[in-house]
């Protein structure tokens, strides 16, 4: 029947079998095609072998298959354009040398309905489908062929709607949905990604999407990769993180739950390659956006503490003095407290052993406190310093003062251009 044309509908379902290919590549059918209950038995694993061929056709219809489709072989939709929805609820599709089912580049008007207990030994393609509705593999299960560890590729995909993974789906090997466009909600609800400690399980390179809902039944084992990936929504559970999360080049609007920056920053050190400063950086924006500041100076104050041991050891020496010191200038605070530290300091130690006059006077009124001032502001000249001179071990507190006060003032320095340079 390959290139037939059909008026009406197309009943292949209510106890059809067939062993051999059913051929309907480039066939137009107005209305449904209907595979209810069907059962189909491909000839075998060879090049073109499918047991359903529908690839390159028109249907005015639905493909309606959600009772008791049972799948011996490839089914082919590639390049066909469905007017209605494709409907396998319940189906069992079973290739698990290769491409269960292939629908790339496929154009469904409606849904791609797959819920409610389908099975799949074998990949499932859509890459670069165009889907008007929404796509639904609630409850579904999933696994990757004998020879690949992939069991969904549905990169460059384009959905209208949501794309559902929840209530119980289980993936057994990886996810690909690089590139993607969702332009509602994709939706991993208590879902189970099931893959080794050092495959990836999901991945979303360059992905859009309305909201991304990473509520999972389980952590999983397996590297989830969202980076360069643009949603407006996060939706997480902190117990359900993954171990390994790549989220480099990610822009999102807003996180839930909204958790203080303490409990969120370890999200960010999950990437298996390492520190990168831009998901700092992106946390810290949405917090200054939500108007809280403080949270996202202790975000930018830990992208410079992680970035710390990517340093050279004189670097890194600085980075833990800026650290103690001003907090990389967004804990400006620190500074002051320090300076009156030793400012009271500096002022008993001169008070008790005073230094002094030098020159031939006429001396300024010696007071401890502007003097230890005069020592630690370095570039500022109270008078005091220039007309008193300590003796014995004030020499070396003077030295130490003098020393502090331009370490000090360097460190300052650097934290405010890096905070005004937004770094």
């Amino acid at each position: 029947m390959s290139e037939a044309a059909v008026g009406g509908g197309l009943y292949l379902g209510h106890g059809f079998s067939c062993t051999g290919t059913v051929n309907l590549c480039g066939a137009t059918v107005g209305a449904s095609v209907e595979l209810c209950d069907a059962t189909l038995c491909g000839p075998g694993v060879g090049a073109g072998d499918y047991a359903l061929h529908l690839g390159c056709a028109q249907i005015g219809g639905d493909i309606q298959a959600e009772h008791g489709l049972v799948v011996h072989g490839p089914i082919t939709l590639a390049d066909t354009s469905i007017r209605g929805s494709v409907v396998l609820k319940g189906a069992r599709l079973n290739f698990p040398s290769g491409t269960a089912l292939a629908a790339s580049r496929t154009h469904i008007g409606g849904d791609l309905d797959c819920r409610d207990g389908l099975t799949a030994h074998g990949a499932i393609d859509l890459s670069d489908a165009r889907i008007g509705g929404s796509v639904r593999f609630d409850t579904a299960e999933l696994t990757a062929p004998d020879s690949s560890r992939t069991v969904l590729r549905a990169n460059g995909i384009d959905v209208g709607g949501v794309v559902n993974f929840r209530d119980g789906f289980t993936a057994h090997g990886r996810i690909r949905l690089s590139s993607a466009t969702i332009r509602s909600a994709l939706d991993f609800s208590d879902a189970l990604l099931d893959t080794a400690a050092t495959e990836e399980a999901l991945v979303c390179r360059g992905m859009t999407a309305a909201a991304l809902l990473l509520r999972l039944r389980d952590a999983p084992l397996g590297i989830v990769i969202l980076s360069r990936s643009r949603v407006g929504l996060v939706l997480d559970e902190p117990a359900r993180w993954p171990a390994s999360l790549v989220v480099e080049g990610t822009v999102y609007e807003n996180l839930r739950p909204a958790l203080p920056a303490t409990e969120r920053i370890p999200w960010l050190g999950r990437d298996p390659h390492g520190f990168t400063p831009q998901p700092y950086e992106q946390l810290a924006s949405v917090y200054q956006r939500h108007g809280r500041d403080a949270d996202a100076r202790t975000v930018l104050v830990a992208k410079q503490r992680s970035m710390r041991s990517t340093l050279a050891l004189p670097a890194r020496t600085w980075s833990l003095v800026q650290d103690a010191a001003v907090g990389y200038g967004y804990r400006p605070l620190r500074a002051i407290w320090l300076l009156t530290c030793l400012l009271a300091i500096g002022s008993t130690l001169f008070s008790a052993w005073p230094p002094t006059p030098v020159g031939g006077g006429p001396y300024p009124r010696f007071q401890p406190a502007i003097y230890t001032l005069d020592l630690l502001l370095p570039l500022v000249d109270l008078g005091q310093e220039r007309a008193y001179s300590p003796s014995g071990a004030m020499q070396w507190a003077a030295l130490i003062l003098i020393g502090t006060g331009w370490l000090l003032a360097t460190t300052v320095a650097a934290g405010a251009s890096r905070v005004l340079h937004g770094t």
